[in-house]
């Protein structure tokens, strides 16, 4: 078996349809607006490209903007959003997680785009069945594994999910 931890970017901008999504979008651009005249007094630039070129302190943003919206995790009960099983369940577990700023400008919240970088906590991936990796919890599989057996998930790693890290066989 080997160790394997995943990572999701779950990105967010205009077209986000669910409500959890939509908050975050807009909360984090109403803090965006707020920080990005710290690093930009001249009013010179617009964009967060444009300001991150001319300004690499700039890039404190990610943190700055992350922390008005880092409230909204709780509602994930420490579960990662929208990855789910072969039979539809949420599964992974938050190990980590990062907030960065895609792109925005001041002048347009449509153009505004943040994600949320998802890390796993780790599992044992016992082997690939179709197109479907056979996995458990590292850290279920230590504490209930007493006869032998382990509680698994068959998983299809879909679009913004891929392998983080990845440990040679235990």
């Amino acid at each position: 078996m080997r160790k394997i931890r995943f990572r999701y970017r779950k990105i967010m901008n205009s077209r986000s349809a669910n409500d959890w999504d939509k908050l975050v979008w807009k909360d984090s651009f109403t803090e965006f607006k707020m920080q990005f005249q710290r690093f930009n007094p001249e009013e010179k630039y617009f964009t967060f490209g444009a300001l991150l070129v001319d300004n690499p302190q700039a890039a404190q943003l990610h943190f700055l903007v992350g922390g008005s919206v880092l409230g909204y995790l709780k509602q994930l009960n420490g579960i990662i959003p929208d990855v789910v099983d072969n039979l539809g369940h949420r599964f992974m577990t938050i190990a980590d997680c990062t907030f960065e700023i895609i792109n925005s400008d001041v002048r347009d919240i449509k153009k505004h785009e943040v994600a949320f970088n998802f890390y796993s906590e780790p599992f044992l991936w016992h082997e690939t069945v179709g197109g479907f990796l056979l996995i458990s919890s590292e850290n279920k599989a230590k504490s209930n594994n007493t006869e032998g057996c382990y509680d698994t998930h068959l998983f299809q790693i879909p679009a913004y999910v891929s392998i983080d890290k990845l440990n040679e066989r235990l």
